[in-house]
């Protein structure tokens, strides 16, 4: 971000985020762009009308002082001349209690026009919904509208019709103005038609609806009680917005669109209420004496600047600053922080500042005490709610959907209600003490929030210095012996049974393939079913407790680099991509394998995505840091309309290039993910990584990719990702796919368990597509390819896999039921076993008949499987998965689940409901079965 960029932000992008987000509601609500533009143009108006009549109101002041001052300046002008007529001038000035600056007052409509007419030129310019979509005699909003044609030459009538309306306001407003006035309002009407002259027809469209009002508004203030009027009409309006309500609720319109409604008409009947209180009670009211404080008004504004635009997104960003960076593509995500910064100090300092500027005195105390309220507010729904909403992708967008249930919005209102109660009762006894206990705020959030950039800033530089950006590729010979391990994060093992329900042809895909219909991981996250996965049998989390002396981030190193070393000290070509948590970070640290020479290395992920994806990626966090903070910052009862499924309400959801998927339900979504492309996109360019040779060298690959980890719903039956998807018709039609002739069923009833269907089959049949291709080049045959999952996922969907725990509740083991199918040396057909088997297999399987006496390299111990059948399996059921919380020398305490080898057999479970550490294969006494 440059300065000028910086400082637009600060300015303009609190302005015209409110463009943005006020237009996509009344777009939703409308469904038509050009009354989304009529609704923008009238609610803009609306909200900023306080600012505009307090101008105007500031300006006729200036205005009738000068004209009380006049005669006064000319007499003493003509009268003296030099350093006497300086002295006279401010003597006379300050008799009057006037300064010359006041002459800035009546610029005041003017200053606050310029960045508002910015944003919207801003906004609107480039919008690409308006883009060739007609209105009324408007062919195209995104284009000059050319409504008049004369002997061939097209006339734009509607910055013509814009200045002509603005003429007339201005001959109302002007009356009795002076000429210099007069003539510089009607040079900036000619200014206006030039600029706007050949803009798109939505943009003049939207100043000329601005014109009409500032007409109306002239007209307006010309009745003898405007006031009295505007209240009426503001009640009459606000009444219509209610029916318009209830009737809504009659016509079935979404629940989201009914509340803005609700909110709107609550919001316009208020001046009326409040007219009738004081016509009624006014005798009773007494009148605050209380006089404004400006640094009570800018400590507040400076917290919430600090709170929502520093804090929260740095916290979240320091949690795993690598999350946030594409190594193919650097951006530093500090500069998140600066934007939402930026955005937050423009909302509250600048913004809110002008608001409270302009305010009355009794106003400015009133906006001071609700700042105060909304500072303590603001911590108790970031602080005490919301805390358990799950894993957050680096596109901010929760894994599994933001919802509150009743009982959590009820205590949410019920305790910001006796908080906010507590805080004005505060700031009515305690004047002072808010704005002291806000600096201390202050001061601590400015500590936090640098702390939080400091560790974001060491690691980013770390990952920048550790790994390569070369064009990843691997080898597999056509003579030789190909050992492949496809290690694909969270692939659901309960799925293939299903999925190949739906496509019988994926047998033939994985003709020589045998699905393991009986396997365990040793935990439910990537950090826990990792290490057996890669190391075998001696990463288990018990082995690894065992091992307390060293460090997790060390043993878990060592277990990726034990079948890459094997291999490569038994002379096999060595590729290794992406490989999880190497060295405990996010994006992996492949320099763990520098010491070996010739195993190649190769971080994968986002290679392959286009520019215009990244960018717009980057675009997105740009906005939407701000946006995330506002929405935990706010009420439970808001924060999911504010969420809006991941988008924030933003308008790049609709175009080509969006990041996040706005999902209506199981069957209907608009837009891309751009956490599932980045990985998907790497499974389309398998074959442009694969390198044939004829030559008779040995292969080993150990490629991870994350696909089915960053779900998104796609388009049936072909399972591609699509800007529109609407699969209602198939999913209908083919509600039988998730029942199998075994009686068993996979429980598919929300767009969390659809596209996690959906991502797994697209996961297979991308793979299919890789393995066609080495059929063709004749490698299929003399190539192990082993495809293995970590663990599962919590989708509660196999009956026989959920479990009713003592203490624990519901619990749902099918997330320790990874994936695992394996194609050994010239086999065919494609089987499915019941074999009890764990993802720990993996090293057997891979060096079984090619390495003699295979031994882990750094331990010495012989690599096999019988510690499958030499005692129970102990899995890991806890969900602390982030590497950062977990990195001691051992496991935090769990409570663990215990198999023997049938997942299918409920009796075959047992649990260890209390958390504990576990360093040997053995159930305490006190948990066994009677």
């Amino acid at each position: 971000m440059s300065f000028l960029s910086v400082l637009e932000s600060f300015i303009i992008g609190p302005l015209k985020l409110l463009f943005e987000v006020l237009f996509k509601i009344i777009n939703d609500l409308v469904q038509n762009p050009g009354f989304a533009i009529i609704g923008l143009s009238l609610a803009m108006n609306i909200l900023v009308l306080p600012l505009y009549r307090r101008a105007d109101a500031m300006q006729e002041q200036a205005r009738d002082t000068e004209a009380l001052l006049h005669d006064g300046v000319a007499h003493i002008k003509k009268t003296f001349t030099g350093n006497e007529r300086m002295m006279m001038l401010q003597t006379y000035y300050r008799q009057n209690h006037y300064s010359p600056t006041n002459a800035l007052r009546g610029s005041v409509s003017l200053m606050l026009e310029i960045p508002f007419f910015m944003a919207a030129y801003q906004f609107l310019s480039h919008l690409e919904l308006l883009q060739g979509f007609s209105f009324g005699p408007i062919a195209d909003l995104g284009a000059p509208d050319g409504l008049i044609s004369v002997a061939g030459i097209c006339i734009n009538l509607l910055p013509i019709l814009m200045t002509v309306i603005n003429c007339i306001s201005s001959a109302i407003y002007l009356r009795g103005f002076p000429l210099k006035t007069k003539i510089q309002l009607y040079a900036l009407a000619a200014f206006f038609l030039v600029l706007l002259y050949k803009s798109p027809a939505g943009l003049v469209f939207y100043w000329t609806l601005n014109n009409v009002f500032s007409l109306c508004k002239n007209i307006f203030y010309k009745l003898k009680n405007p006031r009295k009027v505007l209240t009426v009409l503001t009640g009459i309006l606000g009444l219509g917005s209610l029916i318009l309500y209830f009737g809504a609720n009659m016509l079935g319109v979404p629940n989201m669109h009914q509340l803005i409604v609700l909110l709107i008409g609550c919001l316009l009947v208020i001046p009326s209420l409040m007219a009738v209180f004081k016509a009624l009670f006014r005798p009773n009211v007494r009148v605050s004496e209380a006089q404004p404080s400006k640094k009570s008004f800018f400590m507040a504004a400076l917290f919430l600047t600090l709170y929502i635009g520093l804090l929260i997104p740095s916290n979240y960003i320091a949690d795993s600053p690598q999350e946030y960076v594409d190594i193919t593509h650097f951006f530093h995500p500090n500069w998140y922080i600066v934007s939402s910064v930026c955005l937050a100090a423009g909302t509250f300092l600048l913004w809110m500042g002008v608001f409270y500027w302009l305010a009355s005195p009794k106003g400015k105390v009133l906006f001071e005490r609700l700042l105060w309220v909304a500072c303590g507010l603001a911590v108790i729904n970031y602080m005490f709610f919301g805390t358990n909403l799950g894993i957050v992708s680096s596109a901010l967008v929760f894994e599994g959907g933001l919802e509150f249930s009743l009982h959590e919005r009820l205590v949410n209102i019920a305790v910001l209600v006796a908080a906010a109660a507590v805080l004005l009762f505060i700031a009515y006894k305690w004047r002072n003490l808010p704005r002291s206990v806000l600096l201390v705020a202050v001061i601590a959030l400015a500590i936090m929030g640098g702390r939080n950039i400091y560790t974001t800033t060491n690691s980013i530089r770390e990952i920048r210095t550790n790994t390569s950006g070369d064009v990843p590729h691997f080898s597999l010979s056509k003579n030789g012996k190909n050992v492949v391990i496809l290690f694909m994060d969270r692939a659901l093992g309960e799925d293939l049974p299903y999925l190949i329900q739906e496509r019988p042809d994926l047998m033939q895909t994985f003709d020589g393939f045998t699905y393991y219909h009986n396997t365990i991981s040793y935990g439910g996250y990537t950090n826990m079913g990792t290490p057996p996965l890669a190391g075998g049998y001696e990463y288990t989390p018990v082995e690894m407790n065992k091992r307390d002396t060293e460090s997790m981030r060390e043993k878990h190193n060592e277990s990726l680099k034990v079948m890459p070393v094997l291999f490569w000290e038994n002379g096999y070509n060595v590729t290794v991509c992406d490989l999880p948590y190497a060295n405990y970070k996010q994006i992996p640290d492949l320099s763990i394998f520098d010491e070996y020479e010739g195993i190649n290395k190769y971080i994968t992920k986002g290679f392959f995505s286009s520019t215009a994806q990244k960018d717009q990626a980057i675009k997105a966090n740009l906005r939407n840091f701000f946006c995330f903070s506002l929405m935990k910052s706010a009420p439970v009862g808001f924060q999911t309309w504010m969420y809006d499924n991941g988008t924030y309400y933003s308008l790049d959801s609709v175009d080509a290039e969006s990041s996040a998927q706005n999902r209506e339900n199981m069957h209907v979504s608009h837009g891309y993910d751009a956490d599932f492309f980045a990985a998907y996109e790497v499974l389309l360019n398998m074959k442009t990584m694969t390198e044939i040779t004829d030559n008779d060298e040995n292969n080993f690959l150990f490629f991870y990719n994350d696909t089915p980890h960053r779900p998104m719903l796609l388009k049936e039956p072909e399972y591609e990702p699509a800007m529109d998807v609407d699969n209602t018709a198939f999913d209908a039609a083919n509600e039988d796919r998730f029942y199998l002739p075994n009686g068993q069923h996979l429980n598919v009833d929300n767009d969390k368990k659809m596209i996690a269907y959906q991502t797994n089959m697209a996961t297979l049949l991308r793979i299919g597509d890789w393995l066609d291709y080495l059929r063709k080049n004749d490698v299929y045959d003399n190539t192990r390819i082993i495809i293995v999952a970590d663990h599962g996922y919590y989708l509660y969907q196999t009956e026989e896999l959920c479990f009713e725990v003592e203490g624990q509740g519901s619990v749902d083991m099918s997330n320790r039921f990874p994936l695992l199918m394996v194609k050994d040396f010239n086999s065919t057909g494609f089987q499915v076993s019941d074999e009890f088997m764990t993802n720990a297999d993996t090293p057997t399987l891979a060096v079984e008949n090619l390495i003699d006496n295979p031994v882990n390299p750094f331990t010495g111990k012989i690599i096999n499987n019988a510690e499958k059948t030499a005692h129970d399996q102990f899995i890991l059921t806890y969900k602390i998965w982030r590497v950062k919380e977990n990195n001691g020398e051992q496991f935090k305490p769990s409570t663990w689940a215990v198999i023997t080898n049938n997942i299918w057999d409920r009796d075959d479970w047992e649990f260890i409901t209390d958390s504990v550490i576990l360093t040997e294969h053995k159930i305490p006494d006190e948990y066994k079965k009677d």
